[in-house]
């Protein structure tokens, strides 16, 4: 984390020691499958019951809860945060009083996309909307997203649709100066999950199937996920100019929703519109 001043360090090291306390006095022996030991003054579990389920001394820990300026590690958080039954958002907040970057999320967690975040999503046509998970896999779009890139049913990942999807790659004007950008993106995505092995796995499949993707992945430049301008010739619309802003979802920090909106001054905006008007009239 960034330097701090002292006062702003004294403030952190009282509220870690506030923190420590009430999350500690939440718990009872039996909670954590450990004996009573007879009657208490105070609720919760002691100081050195923690130390014994966290596996440290009770006199550093202690020290921790009574904020002093001691050197913490990652692992002990995490031993401390198993024996306090810390949430994930408690543990993330444990880091942060310590004076350390918070953890990522541990674990995966259901991937099944919600129904209020699908209703967004279908709700943002005409305009194209997509929601991508932190291998770039695609968990949904929108219809819009189909008439404008060219998804279809067999489009399930975004880097491989852009290396190997032919009629995405007619689509997209700016192709071939976009693509380094595109797969240093997703290098310093793949950077922030090291024990991640599945991103290998992708990487070594596209590696094997498309050159293009392999010279550039070779080059090992990293980028950026940032708001970009995305243009498309699509062969009924005509060219079709976008401002893309990516979002991070709330509860699910490796999601990733992808908004597209038409760039101002371009038609493009009318042109969707047509183009939306005649594929409703042509289903219906």
């Amino acid at each position: 984390m960034a330097s701090e001043s002292p006062a702003v360090a004294r403030s952190r090291r009282e509220q870690l020691r506030d923190f420590l306390r009430t999350r500690r006095a939440r718990l009872t022996p039996g909670d954590v499958g450990m004996a009573a030991g007879g009657r208490r003054r105070t609720p919760g579990l002691r100081r050195e019951e923690v130390a014994v389920l966290a596996g440290v001394g009770v006199s550093w820990y202690t020290w921790l809860e009574q904020g002093r300026d001691i050197n913490v590690s990652v692992e002990v958080l995490d031993a401390i945060s198993r024996a306090l039954r810390l949430t994930e958002p408690e543990r993330a907040h444990l880091y942060v009083l310590s004076g350390l970057n918070p953890p990522r999320a541990r674990g995966a967690r259901d991937s099944s996309v919600t129904p209020e975040l699908r209703h967004l999503i279908d709700a943002w046509a005409p305009r194209p909307a997509m929601l991508q998970d932190r291998y770039w896999n695609l968990l949904a779009f929108n219809d819009a997203a189909r008439t404008v890139f060219g998804y279809g049913d067999t489009d399930h990942n975004c880097l491989v649709t852009f290396f190997t999807n032919t009629r995405y790659r007619a689509l997209h004007l700016h192709w071939v100066s976009v693509a380094p950008t595109v797969v240093a993106a997703f290098r310093a995505d793949a950077a922030r999950f090291p024990d991640d092995p599945e991103f290998g796995r992708l990487v070594d499949d596209l590696s094997s199937v498309s050159p293009e993707f392999a010279g550039l992945w070779a080059r090992h430049d990293v980028g950026g996920h940032v708001q970009t301008v995305k243009a498309v010739l699509h062969p009924e619309a005509g060219d079709l100019v976008f401002d893309k802003t990516t979002l991070t979802v709330a509860d699910r920090p490796d999601w990733r929703l992808e908004l597209h909106n038409p760039r101002p001054g371009t038609g493009t905006g009318e042109r969707l519109e047509r183009l939306t008007r005649v594929r409703t009239t042509a289903s219906g």
